[in-house]
């Protein structure tokens, strides 16, 4: 018998995916406490969860016969990812039940701050009727920005297409001049989109580099009478200088639908800027999206405990049972090269190369490619990619990959190379397993050298003229961070220090080093696991 724990309300639609599948209980057990959820997860194979419940690191502690995690909606801010995959259970998600609701939330709120409906809603149950002062604009004939092409970037552009608008998008990762048939032009840049849109919507990911992302210095790059929408994530917007620009006119109005706190704080200036349309985190909630997630969840969960199917996978490592433990170790090597990678891409990736030399790496070339690109793009794309489902993220952003065994006799016998391309320029890591186990860095960038890849790890470009050591270890010297190990490499005329660190560097620190230009480059803090 198969058992589930319901751990959150859920509709009908969905509690009967299970009671109308032979085999399989589902237990209703909402509002639990984190230690009676600890108690309780151990006899169950499967749980249902939607934004209520909390599965920390203490509730999957003793996970007993608990084997996958189906949470009813997109993010999964509420599962401890970390302890859920060190402990071997599979969390799935639901990626795709509120777009449509989320693309059309987005359309509302562009309807309403064009043609003043909630401020004419109001003048018209006062007893007022001064129609003059609601003249609106329409949306047919604007140019439409949208700043991150994912599933709801492109839903918002096929409706905002039949409202006959123009409409232009930006995403860092997505490489080609055009896309939904050429309907939609790709910039090349935020900076090339923002004075060319009369109104912006936001369907980007919240990471180091987009919190923030409108703020004054964008807002002043846009047209005078811009409009803005956001239903994506508050941090992407500097509030207080939202409105501000909403004050000054710059922006003519905007429509929030999320904020960097929820529910907003009272302080919180976007309550009391002008021309605004203020929603409570709507995007999902509609009776539809709600129950697509829910049977969405529920089948996911009985396709993987009764079939070993696995949809929308959130922290799966993919690797095959009939890999060796050598195979596996040169898997691992891939997810630590990928992360270095990672901190090297700013720009959007055009292509990507995987070499790998030896016939022995032959068969898993392509696994090893994979797996590198699930690294390397997953903290830009802010989704958990995997081996299962980075190819499908590959081929909609239209970069082009390459993987090669080169079989010839050298001295470069059994080592993987990957280089990505930029509009920046070419990175590349190159790394091997040795006969001790352990995995390689053997070059970044040409630089070469030899480093065990884990831990707290800083890559300083520098400058290569004396000083610059002296100058990196006073600062950490003067902030009491100790350094575990040390490797230095040199070309042309820059060299590159690799530091493992027996502690994160502080942001302070960070910008320490930062400050030092023209001596240090660039400065690039990496966190890998411990082997």
């Amino acid at each position: 018998m198969i058992k589930i724990l319901v751990a959150d309300p859920l509709a009908e639609e969905g509690m009967k995916k299970f009671t109308e599948t032979p085999g399989v209980q589902a237990d209703v057990k909402t509002g639990l406490s984190e230690d009676d959820l600890a108690k309780a997860v151990g006899e169950y194979d499967g749980m249902i969860i939607r934004s209520g419940a909390k599965v920390t690191a203490k509730v999957l502690a003793n996970p007993g016969r608990l084997r996958a995690i189906a949470r009813a909606g997109v993010g999964v801010d509420n599962v401890d990812l970390d302890a859920a995959t060190k402990a071997g259970i599979l969390v799935m998600n639901t990626p795709d039940g509120n777009t449509i609701s989320t693309a059309e939330q987005t359309m509302n709120l562009m309807l309403a701050i064009s043609r003043h409906t909630p401020k004419g809603d109001a003048h018209v149950r006062e007893g007022k009727w001064e129609r003059k002062k609601f003249t609106g604009t329409q949306l047919a004939g604007k140019t439409l920005g949208i700043v991150g092409f994912g599933r709801i970037g492109r839903t918002v552009a096929e409706r905002a297409l039949a409202f006959g608008m123009k409409v232009i998008a930006y995403d860092p990762f997505f490489t080609g001049d055009s896309a939904m048939d050429g309907q939609v032009s790709m910039t090349k840049s935020l900076d090339e989109l923002l004075p060319n849109a009369d109104y912006i919507t936001l369907h980007t990911v919240l990471n180091s580099d987009t919190k923030g992302m409108i703020n004054a210095a964008t807002i002043a790059k846009m047209k005078d009478g811009v409009r803005l929408v956001n239903c994506a994530r508050g941090g992407l917007l500097n509030e207080a200088d939202v409105a501000e620009a909403l004050k000054s006119g710059k922006i003519a109005a905007a429509g929030i639908d999320v904020y960097s706190t929820e529910p907003p704080a009272k302080d919180n200036p976007l309550l009391s800027a002008p021309n605004t349309v203020l929603a409570p985190h709507l995007g999902a909630s509609t009776e539809e999206a709600q129950l697509t997630v829910t049977i969405d969840a529920a089948e996911s969960l009985l396709s993987f405990l009764l079939r070993d199917q696995i949809r929308w996978p959130v922290n799966v490592a993919g690797l095959p049972s009939q890999l060796t433990e050598r195979d596996k170790r040169y898997v691992d090597l891939a997810r630590r090269m990928g992360v270095i990678l990672s901190k090297l891409c700013t720009a959007g990736i055009q292509t990507a190369s995987v070499r790998t030399h030896g016939e022995s790496l032959q068969p898993i070339t392509r696994m090893i490619a994979r797996q590198i690109l699930a690294d390397t793009l997953t903290p830009h794309l802010g989704t958990k990619l995997n081996l299962i489902n980075v190819d499908a993220a590959v081929q909609s952003r239209g970069i082009k990959v390459e993987a090669v065994t080169d079989q010839s006799v050298s001295t470069l016998m059994d080592t993987v190379a990957a280089k990505v391309t930029t509009p920046e320029g070419c990175q590349e890591v190159v790394g091997e397993v040795f006969l001790d186990g352990k995995p390689r860095i053997l070059a970044v960038n040409g630089y070469q050298m030899n480093l065990v890849p884990e831990g707290e790890m800083l890559l300083i470009f520098n400058d290569d003229r004396p000083g610059v050591i002296g100058i990196v270890g006073t600062i950490f010297g003067d902030h009491k961070i100790n350094i575990a190990d040390m490797m230095l490499s040199r070309q042309n005329n820059t060299a590159l220090m690799l530091l493992k660190l027996d502690a994160p560097i502080p942001a302070e620190v960070l910008a320490k080093l930062e400050a030092q230009k023209p001596a240090i480059i660039k400065v690039l803090p990496v966190t890998l696991p411990p082997l």
